[in-house]
């Protein structure tokens, strides 16, 4: 493709003006990159609950573990 032709050609029709703005619109829109959303850090209240390097153990009598003070 060279700088001397048109980067959008209509074949039937005959659009208007507004309908080709809305055309060039949608297809920026489309080819835009998406932004990652910022992670959402976990509230005070959530962290207490989750204390860090605990897992729960698997195995005989983990469930027992689980209710079991620490």
């Amino acid at each position: 493709m060279s700088a001397d032709e048109p980067l959008l050609r209509v074949t039937r029709g005959a659009p208007t003006a507004e309908e080709l703005a809305a055309l060039v619109g949608a297809i920026v829109a489309r080819t835009r990159p998406v932004a990652a959303a910022a992670p959402v850090a976990a509230s005070a209240w959530a962290r207490s609950g989750r204390p860090a390097g605990v897992t729960p153990a698997a195995g005989p009598g983990a469930w027992r573990a689980a209710g079991l003070p620490r």
